[in-house]
């Protein structure tokens, strides 16, 4: 008897070593396909900002947006990641998650320093961080491809690979440090929750957009001398929907990327699914609501504008404006969030371009504006769930004044780096192309090819002048 119940026990131990191991397999394996989905984003980005460009700058407006994603990898890397796991209480020392400091493991990651550089390089018993590494990288090339889009046609590329890495591996990287970690401040002190970064994410880059916008002035021909707008179309309307829908498929990837799922690995929830809060999400759940979110957000934007191009938008503005609380909203609710935000986008985008503004793609309204709407109606439907795990009467709970503070900080971490640096490149001369470029096309003087070999169409009326 003895013997049978040691070898029991024996097999048992052998089988929870298998469960262990399949679990931090398929922990890994998770996170390194939520990376080419997210690259889907980029995809998308490439093609939305290609075909809202007119000809003249079609290849000029891809440049950038590639840029956009190559530049966040390195940059992220070296810094970017160590302000995450550095400063969530605004000072150094929360723990990071091998067990060591945040700032131990933040020097390993970036530069390979101390004891921690364990979990970096080529260390085949460290499964978790180049691949969790991975998808926040891609969260920061998210950031900078949103404002890409807004500044087509009239920035200047260095000035702008600058603005991309302030904001791509600095100001959403502080954002999330606060409010998108267990430790961060926001939550702990506000109970602020963000589950799919509405407001870390998204409204920070639509607003950094906005203080760029400022400085960088609208488009030569888009406003005449009463204030009054003119349409500057680009060459490519099905291009930039197919964009559209592109991104609309990544974002599938940029919200697994928020589930944390249980592996050996993972020394924060290996228990379950959970969010960066360790509060409970699981991947059905989740399914839901994305599908809901988009439809709601595709519908409310058909109803008020039968644009193809607004209404694609509006599948992005539901799907933000739901974010927040994806881990949360039963789906009827997500759809009528979503809704209500696609019906509201296209007035949002108009008030803004009276203002003189000139967002080429809707970024400021579709990102910036509907984000922040998500932070506060997570306040206004979820206040007194979780906003962290914790024992019960201990945890800070989800509340409207809460995500009113976070949705202010998030505003505040886009808008003054973006408005500050732009100001200051724009005071060097390096924010936007010369007029006479400007007039020329960009791709004649930026990109040594043509987009078109053809050359640019022209009607009869125009080639007789």
């Amino acid at each position: 008897m003895e013997e049978q119940l040691a070898l029991l026990a024996t097999q048992i131990a052998e089988l929870e070593a298998m469960k262990g191991v399949t679990n931090t397999m398929f922990a890994e394996t998770f996170y390194y396909l939520t990376i080419p989905l997210m690259i889907i984003i980029h995809a998308g980005f490439l093609a939305y900002e290609m075909g809202a460009s007119r000809v003249k700058n079609v290849l000029s407006s891809g440049v950038k947006n590639i840029l956009a994603f190559a530049f966040m990898v390195p940059t992220f890397y070296f810094f970017g990641w160590w302000v995450y796991w550095g400063f969530p209480t605004g000072l150094p020392g929360a723990p990071g998650p091998a067990g060591i400091s945040g700032v131990e493991y933040a020097n390993a990651i970036a530069w390979g320093w101390g004891e921690a550089a364990q979990y970096m390089g080529p260390n085949i018993a460290d499964q978790a961080s180049g691949v969790f590494f991975g998808a926040f990288a891609l969260f920061a090339a998210t950031t900078a491809s949103i404002m890409s889009g807004a500044v087509i046609e009239r920035i200047q590329t260095v000035g702008f690979v600058i603005l991309a890495i302030v904001l791509g591996s600095f100001a959403w990287v502080v954002a999330a440090a606060w409010g998108w970690h267990a430790d961060g401040w926001l939550v702990t002190k506000f109970g602020v929750h963000d589950f799919g970064a509405a407001g870390l994410v998204h409204a920070v880059a639509g607003f950094f957009a906005l203080g760029v916008l400022i400085n960088l002035g609208p488009r030569i021909g888009k406003f005449n001398a009463d204030g009054s707008a003119n349409v500057i179309a680009g060459h490519n309307m099905p291009l930039t929907v197919t964009g559209l829908m592109l991104i609309i498929v990544g974002f599938w990837g940029f919200l697994m990327a928020c589930v944390i799922v249980p592996g050996e690995s993972w020394s924060w929830f290996a228990d379950k699914p959970a969010t960066i809060y360790g509060t409970p999400i699981t991947l059905s759940a989740l399914s839901f609501n994305i599908l809901m979110a988009v439809a709601g957000g595709i519908i409310g934007s058909w109803i008020l504008t039968k644009d193809p191009f607004w209404m694609m938008s509006g599948a992005l503005a539901g799907i933000i404006s739901t974010a927040s609380g994806l881990d949360i909203y039963f789906p009827g609710l997500t759809f009528i969030i979503a809704f209500v935000a696609g019906l509201i986008l296209k007035p949002i985008a108009d008030w803004i371009e009276r203002r003189g503004i000139d967002d080429a793609v809707g970024a400021v309204s579709v990102h910036g504006v509907i984000g922040l709407f998500g932070v506060v109606m997570l306040g206004v439907f979820g206040s007194g769930f979780p906003a962290l795990q914790g024992a019960a009467g201990e945890a800070p709970t989800i509340n409207l004044t809460g995500q009113i503070i976070g949705a202010v900080v998030f505003f505040l971490l886009g808008f003054v780096p973006g408005y500050v640096v732009s100001y200051i490149l724009n005071m060097f001369g390096m924010l936007r192309v010369p007029r006479g470029a400007e007039l020329a096309g960009m791709d004649t003087v930026k990109v040594p090819l043509q987009g078109y070999p053809e050359g640019i169409p022209r009607s009869p009326a125009a080639a007789s002048h």
